[in-house]
């Protein structure tokens, strides 16, 4: 199956983002001087047509490389943290998540499992279950995780989750219920980091079942 690209027209019959050729091919096929360009991410495609066509002209805007855009921004890692990830068989499926020391790979505690769940939920629970050991331990290392939703959950102190609460994930949703409760009645010096997977690989407490 051919992988989703997003076109981006700064110039032609019609301007703007298109998710297939067809589409865009009507706006630019003929047009004098069109400027387009296929993009392999929607997010890389409206960066771009926030910006100027000149600067994606004659680049490999399609492959899974990053661009030194990226590269630069992102920099290197803080290997001196803890990083958390969740894993589910199904989504909503069965759940686990992990905490490892980001240099070593060492394990430094494991969730699970948790039925009839989903990742987003893993990832929040991983977040907030790293925050209260590190500060039963006194630790205020940074904490890396991939999951910008888990970010936003933790800094809003809500779950937004579409997952039903069923029988079978009752043990999920208590959790939350004390996840939420600990965030709400605790504060924590330790900075949430974004693991940015496109430029430094999968994040180390991946559990490698992609």
């Amino acid at each position: 199956m051919a992988k989703q690209k997003y076109y981006v027209v700064w110039k032609g019959r019609k301007t703007g983002i298109f998710d297939n050729w067809t589409e865009c091919n009507k706006h630019v096929s003929g047009f004098k001087d069109a400027e387009y360009k296929s993009f392999k991410d929607l997010e890389l495609a409206q960066k771009a047509y926030s910006e100027n066509y000149k600067k994606y002209k004659g680049k490999d805007t399609t492959t899974t490389k990053p661009i030194q855009e990226q590269i630069d921004n992102a920099g290197k890692p803080n290997l001196d943290t803890i990083s958390v990830d969740a894993a589910c068989s199904g989504n909503p499926g069965i759940m686990e998540y992990q905490a490892v020391d980001t240099k070593t790979k060492k394990l430094i505690f494991h969730g699970g499992p948790y039925y009839d769940s989903t990742n987003n939920i893993g990832e929040f629970i991983a977040l907030v279950h790293c925050l209260a050991h590190m500060k039963k331990n006194g630790d205020t290392r940074p904490i890396y995780t991939d999951s910008k939703t888990a970010m936003s959950w933790v800094r809003d102190k809500i779950v937004r989750t579409d997952n039903p609460k069923t029988e079978n994930n009752k043990k999920s949703f208590d959790t939350i219920e004390r996840a939420l409760n600990w965030l709400k009645n605790n504060e924590y010096p330790n900075k949430i980091l974004k693991w940015e997977t496109k430029v430094w690989g999968e994040i180390p407490a991946d559990f490698g079942r992609k």
